[in-house]
């Protein structure tokens, strides 16, 4: 455990700073979140020394980082697509690799349209696409009812009352009869007991949401196997998945029957959205 020996009252917010052992862009994120300041206010007021309570304030907060407890989590914000989105160890926190799925969807779903976010979390890309494209019509479902309190408190952020419509729902289940031109959704895709479960902020994220208990393809599989009772015909599914399941994706995907199958890479290279259109 580092030791904060060094953070006491009457140091100044300039000393603290530079004191700090976490990255600097980490500290002055924390600085501001717990001294409710902007970064031009730390700046400005540099020699301000720090009282008793503020300095438990920062200790407290830098511990929790130290400790590895991720920086959405403890500032409760992440920047994605644009837009300031309110985060909790609820939902994952939204990840830059993502925002090609929004892209995708952008691109792909037509004019005036309607769109099914399956497993919302934070309501990133639901909201992100709604802001963006005030003409579709947003559906996001979650099975969590804290998952959809976040994504609710961001609709509200970002979006005009009523812009998107959020559900409770096991995948499909709360909107039987009824579909869509477009379905997008980044389901848990980690397999049962991947080492990676136990590294960095995965440690800290929400289990259910990272992995599907299995060979991580049961959620497309079940995504896949019931999109044609939800989507419009020529309508397109685009599915997030893992950096090496891209060929597995795209197999269910034919099999299932829909057309024009592909992937695209992300900004490392990576094939990362994979998709098809429901034939006529």
């Amino acid at each position: 455990m580092q030791n904060l020996g060094w953070l006491r009252a009457g140091i100044s917010i300039a000393a603290c700073e530079n004191a700090c052992p976490l990255d600097k862009l980490d500290t002055r994120l924390l600085m501001m979140h717990g001294l409710g300041l902007t970064r031009i206010q730390l700046i400005t007021r540099s020699d301000q020394a720090l009282d008793s309570v503020q300095v438990q304030v920062l200790a407290e907060l830098f511990q929790r980082r130290i400790n590895g407890e991720p920086l959405a989590y403890i500032v409760q914000e992440r920047e994605f697509f644009g837009l300031s989105f309110y985060v909790t160890p609820d939902v994952l926190i939204p990840r830059p690799d993502t925002e090609l799925l929004v892209e995708l969807a952008l691109e792909y779903a037509p004019s005036a349209s309607s769109l099914l976010d399956l497993g919302t979390g934070s309501g990133a890309i639901a909201v992100s696409l709604a802001h963006q494209r005030p003409d579709l019509t947003v559906c996001a479902l979650d099975i969590s009812t804290a998952a959809l309190a976040v994504a609710q408190e961001n609709a509200n952020r970002h979006l005009p009352a009523n812009g998107m419509e959020l559900l409770q729902s096991d995948w499909y289940a709360a909107v039987t009869g009824r579909r869509f031109q477009t379905i997008v959704s980044n389901p848990p895709y980690i397999v049962k007991d991947d080492h990676h479960l136990s590294q960095g902020d995965l440690r800290f994220e929400p289990l259910n949401a990272l992995t599907d208990h299995g060979d991580g393809l049961s959620a497309y599989r079940r995504l896949i196997d019931d999109a044609h009772l939800h989507l419009e015909k020529q309508g397109w599914i685009l599915l997030e998945h893992g950096y090496d399941q891209a060929e597995a994706v795209r197999e269910l995907l034919t099999a299932a029957g829909f057309g024009q199958v592909q992937s695209w890479r992300d900004l490392a290279g990576i094939e990362r959205v994979t998709g098809g259109s429901l034939r006529d």
